[in-house]
């Protein structure tokens, strides 16, 4: 009976935590970063019909005619990027809507990427947040992608959540209505993208793999698929400040690394919601990922 108890005792107190969310990072960076509206920050980039500003908010949307883009004004060489972004309920598998940092148009075959990519999915099943770093190794034969997947403790689809990627010399992180998921530090120039990028928005058709690794494509049945963006934050340094710019920081240290605190929240978010990581995958070949 005590063991019953004890065990009853144990459930209820994890039932009450998922409920409630991770703990408190104790830092929050975007409450001190101001929002900015789509046209101060940003351009469409591709697909202009599938995309329209409404009182701050962009929607993005894919029918089997075309899906949509936007590029940010400006390249950056570090900085906070931020926005909040409501996705659509139902069956969207195969559909990938993203928010993330690249330098394809100007290293096409070799270019940096840092991305935050929401995997659609069929009706019965959360999505998935993929988290991704290319390092000079995309589009040429020799992908060398750097996942960790995430399921949300929250639904997605019922309201805006803030998503953002701080990148600075020493360390990336990825942050989620300011709950730190995700830290990759630069354990060496040779893995850690440190090239000048842009900041995309955009919603797409990848069907033969987004969904279970293809198993669900793209169902045009169901079009327009849907993604909203708004409360865009961006702070940083652009690439033509030069070295006497001032790199944003993730911790209240202004150092690089988090807080105790953002490190306890980062750890309930990885034990509880995390479903893939690159670096304890068996079947990688973990000498093209010398920093696992």
């Amino acid at each position: 009976m005590a063991l019953f108890v004890s065990l009853l005792v144990i459930f209820l107190f994890l039932s009450r935590n998922y409920a409630q969310g991770p703990p408190s990072p104790g830092y929050f960076p975007s409450s001190s970063i101001g929002s900015m509206g789509f046209n101060q920050g940003f351009k469409n980039l591709w697909g202009p019909q599938h995309q329209r500003i409404d009182q701050g908010t962009v929607t993005l949307w894919l029918d089997r005619n075309s899906g949509s883009g936007y590029k940010s004004l400006s390249p950056y060489s570090s900085g906070y990027f931020g926005a909040a972004i409501k996705l659509q309920p139902g069956y969207t598998a195969g559909v990938i809507t993203s928010f993330y940092l690249s330098n394809n148009e100007d290293h096409p075959g070799n270019h940096d990427e840092i991305d935050f990519e929401f995997l659609g999915t069929t009706q019965d099943k959360p999505y998935i947040l993929q988290t991704n770093v290319y390092i000079r190794g995309s589009g040429d034969g020799n992908i060398i992608g750097r996942e960790m997947k995430f399921r949300l403790w929250f639904d997605p689809t019922r309201d805006f959540h803030n998503y953002a990627i701080l990148w600075n010399p020493s360390e990336i992180i990825y942050f989620v209505d300011d709950v730190p998921i995700r830290r990759y530090p630069r354990k060496s120039d040779a893995t850690f993208p440190l090239r000048p990028m842009w900041v995309y928005g955009s919603i797409w058709d990848a069907s033969s793999w987004a969904t279970e690794n293809g198993k669900y494509k793209a169902d045009y049945q169901y079009q327009p698929f849907v993604g909203r963006y708004n409360n865009f934050k961006i702070t940083g340094c652009k690439a033509s400040n030069g070295a006497s710019c001032r790199p944003v920081a993730g911790s209240p240290y202004g150092s690089s690394g988090l807080s105790r605190q953002q490190y306890a929240a980062m750890w309930w978010v990885q034990g509880n919601y995390k479903v893939y990581d690159y670096c304890q995958d068996s079947r990688r070949d973990h000498r093209l990922t010398p920093e696992c």
